[in-house]
């Protein structure tokens, strides 16, 4: 029986892009549950972005694994796992599709709030939801119209309960979900409230309006609710102690390191598929072109970095956030930090390694029946949530003047005083 020639052999990939493995991690068991799932949601990706088609069926996939339930206790029917290891999870997931892995920004983040409430009644209540694979959208922000800091959408005291009434926009997520949460003023109460309700009231109308050039399957439209019932009220000295913000932000750091694994992925794919060359080249196939591997090796880097700072933060917020002695104050200052590092310095890597993908392949690769500009598109669009250029200040001010990170209550309009303009 004779050799098969060392070219015909499909190349094993060694490498592996999850540095940083902590010795007690869960992670390969957890995978294996879940990369099926991700796989088959890989398979239409690309077309679901060009249609822009929701991905409805794909998340009920999801729901149906009860990937929102991995941080939950697994006394409490959830996977147990740790942050580093759901976050590990949700890259791969962003891999798959960047769009799925987004739209579970708020139910991430709502989680993380749940686990470190102390009411455990209410802490019950939603481990039993999300065990059977409820998930939470997102309605924290109002286009316009309400000041720096204030919020127009109220809830109000009835005999039995709290009623919800205000119009949000950027609810992302909230067309897949069971349950959305909405940032409210109470009266009489300063601050920021979080009102939970149901999707499912007649009263919450959700609409699939957003118009960016990028993340269009992640149901980032308006939603309005007029007096609709509150199931769960989380006040501001609660929510005082939660690393919300860095949470959500590090969120779309997994989306981005998602979308630089999948641009990696199409231009190993592409490279190898390719049979085209151009006779200012060395006149080999693309596959064997020094200059062609030199840029698929340099974007095979950048996914490597990405991995890492991501996981490194992630990894920093679980220690923060498990380590006694801390004040809610220090454990928000050390959250934010982690967080505002990454982010600086994982947006350009991965817009890079987006237009560099084509540097690769060429000019026909800049076809639309490619699609391949989604993933440039995708990262634009990530990379504009929360700007890194106030992050990079808020940092560098620490550094020189030590001055702590402020809590954001809200996004809004300046009003500008007399004589201003």
């Amino acid at each position: 029986m004779s050799a098969v020639p060392i070219d015909e052999v499909a190349p094993r990939h060694l490498i592996k892009l999850t540095p940083g493995v902590p010795a007690d991690s869960r992670y390969d068991e957890l995978a294996a549950i879940f990369r099926p799932v991700f796989a088959r949601i890989a398979e239409g990706a690309a077309e679901r972005d060009a249609g822009r088609i929701l991905p409805i069926e794909q998340v009920g996939w999801l729901n149906q694994v009860r990937f929102g339930a991995l941080r939950v206790p697994r006394a409490a029917g959830g996977y147990g796992a740790s942050l580093v290891d759901s976050f590990r999870l949700l890259i791969e997931l962003g891999e798959a599709d960047s769009q799925i892995a987004q739209l579970l920004r708020s139910h991430i983040g709502f989680v993380e709030s749940v686990l470190l409430l102390e009411d455990e009644s209410v802490k019950a209540r939603w481990f039993a939801r999300f065990a059977t694979g409820q998930i939470v959208g997102n309605a924290y922000t109002e286009r316009s119209g309400n000041d720096l800091g204030k919020l127009n959408t109220v809830v109000e005291p009835t005999g039995t309960g709290w009623l919800l009434t205000g119009q949000k926009y950027y609810c992302t997520g909230t067309i897949f979900a069971d349950w959305v949460a909405v940032t409210a003023s109470a009266p009489g109460v300063p601050g920021r409230h979080i009102a939970v309700v149901s999707t499912r009231h007649s009263a919450v109308r959700i609409h699939d309006d957003w118009d960016g050039f990028g993340q269009q399957l992640t149901g980032t439209g308006s939603t309005t609710f007029e007096r609709v019932p509150v199931d769960t009220l989380l006040d501001p000295a609660v929510l005082e102690v939660h690393p919300e913000s860095a949470i959500f932000q590090l969120v779309l750091l997994a989306v981005q390191a998602g979308i630089a694994r999948a641009v990696l992925a199409d231009a190993r794919t592409h490279t190898q598929l390719r049979t085209r060359a151009f006779s200012t080249g060395t006149g080999v196939a693309s596959r064997r072109e020094p200059q062609v591997l030199q840029v698929i090796g340099e974007i095979s880097a950048t996914t490597f970095a990405v991995d890492a700072i991501v996981l490194a933060a992630t990894a920093e917020l679980e220690e923060a956030i498990g380590q006694p002695g801390l004040s809610a104050a220090e454990q928000y200052a050390i959250c934010e930090l982690a967080a505002n590092r990454a982010q600086s310095a994982v947006q350009p890597l991965v817009l890079q390694a987006a237009t560099a993908l084509f540097d690769g392949l060429g000019a026909s690769s800049t076809s639309t029946r490619c699609n391949l500009d989604r993933h440039w598109r995708n990262a634009r669009t990530v990379a504009t949530h929360n700007p890194a250029m106030y992050k990079s200040r808020i940092v560098g001010d620490y550094e020189v003047n030590a001055t702590a990170p402020r809590k954001l209550s809200a996004v809004g309009d300046l009003r500008t005083t007399e004589g201003e303009q």
